[in-house]
């Protein structure tokens, strides 16, 4: 099966200004520091890791809402970093973005209505798409009833609904173009834990209905589990390890993926009191800094010389046709 998504040595660097003798070094933060991945039509890739190691910012550029430094972001056969803003333009019509923050997504000037069609009126401005204004209020109200609104809250502004109700005002947003790929960039951490499940099962049915792709990004690691098929797990802009979901949870590889999966919680009181956790030494490094040999190495309790001066690919390691890639001299034979 061809993939819809392939990401190629991604690379987002923010440059923070200049230093030194009359300015001349300039400073970046390496947000995402080459990065690798494919997604398959249909399937939902989770993307996991710790505050700050380059997640959203993932998702961002491969929407091209940050203009990479580098690399190629191959969506439908097509690279968007070498588009113009008129064929980018086409080519988001079939990838949508569902935002972290259901407040802070929403114009608080706009009804609910205005704010779901937004989509379809810009490309039928551009000539991109064909709707008479009967067939948009006609998508707008079934979206509303598709994602658990009544249509005739159409009219209601973003400040009269709750947090969770918002988010889903923001999934019948991405849902209107009729993407094929959607990107959800955190979209349950903001809501309370009884209403993630409701979200996550909405997210679920829309994709067999619709025949959805998904990049989702998580902290949370019993919501990765439950929505993905693979997980990409992220250290400071690098990729650590890809797995098919059940193999990275029952045979985790890598020492960082060991570490986060020892610190989520195991809602067994036998077993949680048995197993050991893994603390990892010092902090996170500064992601100002671009490193020689692995990224994890200062916090690694398996690190050796080779780690310090050599940077590990992904290498694949999974047997009996198991897609499992680590990046880790651990494994190297």
């Amino acid at each position: 099966m061809e993939n819809l998504l392939e990401v190629k040595n991604l690379q987002m660097h923010f440059h923070t200004g200049n230093s030194g003798i009359i300015h001349k070094t300039k400073n970046y933060v390496y947000a995402v520091d080459g990065v690798n991945f494919t997604i398959k039509p249909g399937e939902t890739l989770g993307l996991v890791g710790e505050s700050g190691c380059g997640k959203s910012t993932v998702a961002r550029a491969v929407a091209q809402l940050y203009k990479p430094t580098n690399g190629e972001v191959i969506f439908d056969g097509k690279d968007l970093c070498q588009m113009n803003k008129n064929d980018l333009l086409k080519a988001r019509k079939d990838m949508q973005m569902v935002f972290q923050d259901p407040y802070a997504s929403l114009n608080p000037r706009m009804t609910t209505g205005n704010i779901i069609s937004e989509p379809l009126r810009i490309y039928k401005q551009r000539g991109i798409i064909s709707m008479s204004e009967a067939e948009i209020d006609e998508r707008i109200e079934y979206l509303m009833e598709r994602v658990g609104l009544s249509k005739f809250f159409k009219n209601r502004y973003p400040h009269e609904f709750s947090g969770g109700q918002r988010q889903r005002i923001g999934i019948a947003r991405a849902l209107a173009l009729k993407p094929k790929l959607i990107l959800a960039d955190e979209p349950v951490s903001a809501l309370d834990v009884s209403i993630q499940s409701q979200i996550l099962n909405l997210f679920k049915e829309v994709q067999k209905e619709m025949g959805l792709t998904y990049l989702f990004i998580a902290h949370d690691l019993a919501v990765i589990k439950y929505i993905s098929d693979r997980i990409v797990v992220m250290y400071l802009g690098k990729i650590m390890e890809i797995s098919d979901y059940k193999d990275l949870y029952a045979n985790p590889l890598h020492p960082y993926t060991k570490a986060l999966l020892s610190a989520a919680p195991i809602p067994d009181p036998e077993i949680e009191e048995k197993r050991q956790r893994i603390i990892l030494e010092g902090d996170v490094p500064s992601p100002t800094k671009q490193r020689k040999g692995c990224y994890f190495y200062d916090r690694c309790p398996n690190r050796f010389d080779r780690c310090k001066k050599e940077q590990p690919q992904l290498k694949q390691v999974g047997k009996n046709g198991i897609d499992h890639q680590i990046a880790c001299w651990l494994y190297e034979k």
